[in-house]
């Protein structure tokens, strides 16, 4: 059984950071594929990120790239989601996901991530 417990969400001003935590337990993650997702609210659930266990390439949307940072901590099992220059257009509740697929690539589509957590809130004020 795999759990993804995330923290670290709040209230921050527009071009303000944040850092998310996604602490994963209860299985060998070595070939997952971590990703982080979000939803506004009356908005699909969206792809921001994703991070490969083994190797730790990275994905990222478009909409954060160049201002979110994916990494992990192989130790304590943990995936990070660095947020600086926040917009309030990056308000959601952020999802940390993992995809078990042992494939060599990252997916974007939320129906390929097989466990998920609970969610964090984000909310960027203007």
């Amino acid at each position: 059984q795999v759990r993804l417990v995330e923290s670290g969400g709040g209230l921050v001003q527009a071009g303000g950071s944040l850092r998310l935590s996604c602490a994963a337990s209860g299985r060998t993650f070595s070939n997952y594929i971590m990703g982080w997702f979000r939803q506004a609210p009356g908005k699909e659930r969206e792809f921001v990120g994703a991070i490969r266990w083994s190797g730790g390439s990275t994905k990222y949307a478009d909409s954060v790239k160049g201002r979110f940072t994916i990494s992990k901590d192989n130790l304590k099992n943990t995936v990070y989601l660095q947020m600086n220059s926040l917009k309030p257009e990056d308000t959601a509740v952020y999802y940390c996901a993992a995809d078990r697929t042992p494939i060599n690539v990252i997916r974007t589509s939320r129906v390929a991530y097989e466990n998920w957590g609970q969610g964090t809130q984000v909310t960027v004020s203007s």
